[in-house]
């Protein structure tokens, strides 16, 4: 029997929850960069294989970080 492509993708495990992470610290600009596009967008769930809470706490401590001028909001070419 022919295998559909869902059932071919593997599932990507959330890195946060293996390290068992429960906080995400703003201030640690080189983990959020790891969750940012070239271009400065936050990377969505499909494509990181974070979790839902993770990517939660993720999108929150980016912000944060943006407001506290650590991360720009747009990376320059």
């Amino acid at each position: 029997m022919r295998e559909t492509k869902t059932e071919q993708r593997k599932k990507k495990n959330c890195s946060l929850c293996a390290d068992k992470v429960e906080a995400i610290d703003y201030k640690d600009v080189a983990k959020l960069k790891k969750y940012l596009s070239e271009a400065g967008k936050i990377l969505p769930r499909r494509v990181t294989g974070t979790c839902a809470y993770h990517q939660r706490m993720l999108t929150n401590a980016i912000k944060k970080a943006r407001e506290a001028a650590l991360i720009g909001y747009v990376f320059e070419n």
